[in-house]
């Protein structure tokens, strides 16, 4: 199918929408982690993602064949959510998703074999060192915070890599809730035991469902329809905008300052992906 202009547009409006909504929620649910923590916080954006999503895409109807990957899958995206949330809860939002980048990275530029490629490694690793010296500071970056991030990130690279190898067993819609299930079997059950009752508080419940929507079904299905009208390079590279969407909703729902070394270290980053991105569509 020969894809129009017009459709790229609609992809890219898509991809925007997909990248404010998702961050807009990881905000949102950052002002929750005093009332319920980021564990409860994680049981409510995977439980009702979870829910929303095996509504519309009934995933029982076809189950792939490999298990085994779809539960990796899901465990990666469980962890995935819960760690960058427990990163989050100790560093700024932008900051956040720029060391969470890192397995996406990863991923990337270890499927290419140019080892000019590896120019993007420098740009990535010199955005993180211009985050580290900030940690030393008494009002610098938490190390935890910065760790936390990271294992996020690892937990990232395995979500694409399994995901991959599910998703070619089946419909994208299929594959993620699927996952979304394994991961809200593995993390609603730390959230509940973490915060009990607090979680059926009637007025959290909505907020939870938000999160639920802004942060997971939503844009996972937005992502999905940028995917079918648009080439894999393009939505790489305008994925690679969302550390700078993070640190921008950061700022206005949060109120999250950064220095400008904090900013310049999220554009190292950022060009980092663009670049991998550029180089991955060449080796292939």
């Amino acid at each position: 199918m020969k894809l129009t202009n017009r459709d790229f547009l609609f992809a890219v409006l898509c991809l925007l929408i997909a990248m404010v909504t998702i961050q807009s929620g990881a905000s949102i649910a950052k002002q929750l982690f005093p009332l319920v923590g980021p564990e409860g916080t994680t049981a409510y954006r995977l439980g009702f993602s979870a829910l929303i999503l095996c509504l519309v895409f009934r995933p029982w109807r076809h189950i792939p064949a490999n298990k085994q990957s779809i539960l990796v899958y899901g465990l990666c995206l469980g962890g995935m959510n819960i760690t960058f949330y427990y990163a989050i809860e100790r560093i700024p939002l932008g900051i956040g998703v720029a060391l969470e980048f890192t397995g996406p990275l990863a991923v990337a530029l270890f499927a290419s074999k140019r080892k000019r490629d590896y120019i993007w490694v420098l740009f990535a690793l010199l955005g993180i060192v211009l985050l580290l010296p900030d940690m030393s500071a008494a009002d610098g970056l938490d190390p935890i915070g910065v760790l936390l991030a990271l294992i996020a990130g690892a937990c990232w690279a395995g979500y694409i890599l399994f995901g991959k190898k599910t998703g070619n067993q089946g419909s994208g819609g299929t594959t993620v809730a699927l996952g979304m299930s394994v991961a809200a079997i593995a993390v609603v059950p730390i959230g509940v035991a973490s915060q009990g009752s607090a979680l059926l508080n009637w007025e959290l419940i909505p907020l939870g469902i938000m999160i639920g929507i802004l942060s997971s079904a939503l844009p996972y299905s937005l992502e999905m329809v940028a995917l079918r009208n648009m080439p894999a390079q393009g939505f790489s590279i305008m994925m690679s905008l969302e550390p700078a969407i993070a640190a921008l909703a950061g700022f206005i729902i949060l109120g999250e300052l950064l220095s400008l070394w904090q900013w310049l270290a999220i554009f190292m980053v950022i060009i980092a992906s663009v670049g991998s991105s550029l180089a991955t569509s060449k080796a292939h």
